[in-house]
């Protein structure tokens, strides 16, 4: 059987993911296939992708009855559906972590939303996930809010792997590459090791071009500009990256 074009990606160097867990794909082998025929070694979620999962069909419907006698909080509900989906799902990756000594085979859950303007909040949400999932080839995804990137410097500081989300310009690019260096140097001086502590900076591409082309349509006149400026931002981001 030839390679898929998502092997050959993988060939050049690429790491691909997916945007979306569900207990189906864990319970079916779904995750497995897709790491096997299409080199998947990284999972990315969201609390609209688990409501998404969770609303369809009946996998979640014996957890949920035996979290209604335990807790009265609908979000806590939802969120040990979420972290059992994620720590399994990080176990089906762990051989491609173990493999690859931490390069690949990570499993990335959210914090939550609402939080992303509160700076203690959203310390304490990413550190009570990575105590309840508890598995090294776990990230917690911070959003690159203003005041999210003190919360980007302390858990690197912590020693915690974290994904950082919602970078849409080169100047937060910036402000977050400057967190994560203040919190390595930070874990350092503590004495920790900076070789055990993994991050991504997902910076986003489609929605600077919904954005950016709805503008274009406003100004008129530059329609071969549409499609294109959000791979060129990201480029530019890319090749700080490099400089650093």
């Amino acid at each position: 059987m030839s390679e898929s074009r998502l092997h050959q990606l993988s060939a050049l160097g690429q790491s691909v993911w997916i945007d979306f867990l569900s207990r189906e794909m864990l319970q079916t082998g779904e995750l497995e296939r897709l790491m096997r025929d299409d080199a998947v070694v990284g999972i990315t979620s969201n609390p609209t992708i688990f409501q998404k999962a969770i609303s369809q069909g009946g996998l979640y419907d014996e957890q949920i009855r035996a979290s209604l006698g335990q807790v009265d909080d609908p979000k806590e509900i939802f969120w040990r559906l979420a972290e059992k989906d994620v720590g399994d799902a990080c176990d089906v990756l762990r051989p491609i972590w173990d493999e690859g000594q931490g390069q690949d085979g990570y499993v990335s859950i959210e914090v939550d939303p609402n939080l992303a303007g509160d700076t203690e909040g959203t310390i304490a949400e990413a550190r009570r996930l990575h105590a309840e999932i508890d598995r090294p080839n776990l990230f917690v995804k911070i959003p690159a809010t203003k005041e999210g990137l003190p919360a980007i410097e302390e858990m690197i500081a912590s020693g915690k792997n974290i994904n950082v989300t919602l970078i849409f310009s080169l100047e937060r690019y910036a402000e977050v590459v400057e967190a994560y260096i203040r919190g390595l140097e930070r874990l350092v001086e503590s004495g920790g090791d900076p070789s055990q502590v993994a991050s991504v900076a997902s910076f986003f591409v489609s929605r600077v071009d919904t954005e950016t082309d709805k503008r274009l349509d406003e100004l008129g006149g530059h329609d071969e500009l549409k499609g294109k400026l959000a791979i060129a931002n990201a480029k530019l981001a890319y090749q700080r990256y490099k400089e650093l």
